[in-house]
């Protein structure tokens, strides 16, 4: 019994330290971000540059992106209490839904302003204070972008990746405006740039469907794991003489595992309860450290062949 305890009181403790690495990444992403919509806006303003104090303020939008993870996230690592007996940890799947949700506004938009110029083609500014702007907020989207989802790999958080995706749509904007910029200075036909507004929009949408995809999975408790390698742990132990009724569920911080087995109807209760406890270990050990795994077992009678 000990050791489950302190098995349940290190996972609880590895959670929380991954919560406040993920807070720690979101607020150095959130500074880099208000720090580019700062500096597009005043530039704009020293310039007086419309077209690039109002990309600034779209900047913004990646600031609001990191306070809705940060909210997310504070909340899913509250402790666990009587209304909530699983946690609060699916906050943070509902945040990554709201960065969708703007990364859905996002990429309809571009959408809509891509056929709207088909229609009505507009002047490009073509400055050089524009092009060194858009390239140098290019080179510090990269690098959020990866290091963002670095580190959301590493953490297997939801919120990280999701708003990784999110700034990376922010690149496909700037590359496409850059690319159209350049080809319209250099001769080529001004519908480039809404055909590559089109395109960038296409790209954006199928992002936003990954997130969806990916968070609803989580939401309707999607099977995290494969049932064969949960079966795969169980053939080990020679105790087992059926399996049935496997389900799992959670993301990858937090998985829950409940089966049935099937064992010798003379088995103790101590017996029962050791077997009970080396499953859930070789699971963790084989699979995911963090599972969580409930067994309910049954007994098993040998069945005798009637003449």
């Amino acid at each position: 019994m000990e050791k489950g305890i302190n098995s349940s009181n290190n996972q609880k403790n590895n959670l929380e330290e991954n919560y406040k690495k993920v807070k720690f990444v979101l607020w150095i992403i959130l500074f880099a971000n208000l720090g580019v919509a700062v500096t597009k806006i005043l530039v704009g303003y020293i310039i007086n540059s419309t077209s690039l104090s109002t990309d600034g303020i779209h900047s913004m939008s990646d600031g609001l992106s990191n306070i809705v993870g940060l909210i997310g996230i504070t909340i899913a690592s509250k402790p666990v209490d009587k209304e909530h007996p699983y946690g609060h940890k699916k906050s943070e799947i509902i945040a990554s839904m709201f960065i969708g949700c703007m990364l859905l506004f996002l990429g309809l938009k571009t959408l809509f302003n891509g056929f709207t110029r088909f229609v009505n083609p507009q002047e490009l500014n073509i400055t050089l204070i524009s092009l060194i702007s858009l390239i140098l907020t290019i080179c510090i989207n990269i690098f959020v972008t990866m290091y963002e989802r670095k580190k959301g790999e590493e953490y297997n958080s939801f919120i990280l990746i999701s708003d990784s995706i999110h700034t990376k749509s922010d690149i496909f904007i700037s590359i496409g405006v850059l690319v159209s910029l350049i080809g319209i200075k250099f001769g080529l036909p001004k519908i480039i740039d809404p055909i590559i507004s089109i395109t960038i929009s296409l790209f954006i949408l199928k992002a936003c469907y990954e997130i969806f995809k990916e968070s609803i999975g989580v939401l309707l408790d999607r099977a995290v794991i494969e049932e064969e390698k949960i079966i795969d742990v169980l053939n080990y132990f020679s105790e087992i003489k059926d399996i049935h009724k496997i389900r799992s569920r959670g993301s990858e911080n937090e998985i829950y595992v409940d089966m049935h087995i099937m064992i010798n109807a003379n088995t103790t209760t101590e017996q029962a309860h050791e077997l009970s406890h080396n499953i859930e270990r070789e699971i963790k050990n084989r699979i995911n450290p963090n599972c969580q795994v409930i067994i309910h077992i049954e007994p098993y009678h040998k069945k005798e062949n009637v003449l």
